[in-house]
């Protein structure tokens, strides 16, 4: 992974923590409810791995918004 490539991740992944948090939904019960593992939502929420599309929508979907808000700067 770049440095571009890190940053966007590392971008991607603190918002999702942020919405998650606005929703007052803790990892463990938000990963469980999108059909995650809890230690994967934990590597994207942190930028550390490049998530799948389909992980996008699942997480999309927990969080209630579209994938294209989602990825949304």
């Amino acid at each position: 992974m770049n440095t571009k490539e890190k940053k966007y991740f590392q971008k991607l992944g603190a918002k999702i923590k942020q919405l998650r948090e606005e929703k007052g939904i803790d990892q463990k019960s938000f990963a469980f409810d999108c059909e995650i593992g809890r230690t994967q939502l934990y590597m994207i929420e942190n930028g550390k791995t490049n998530p799948r599309l389909l992980t996008l929508m699942k997480i999309a979907d927990g969080l209630e918004i579209s994938v294209s808000e989602l990825l949304m700067n």
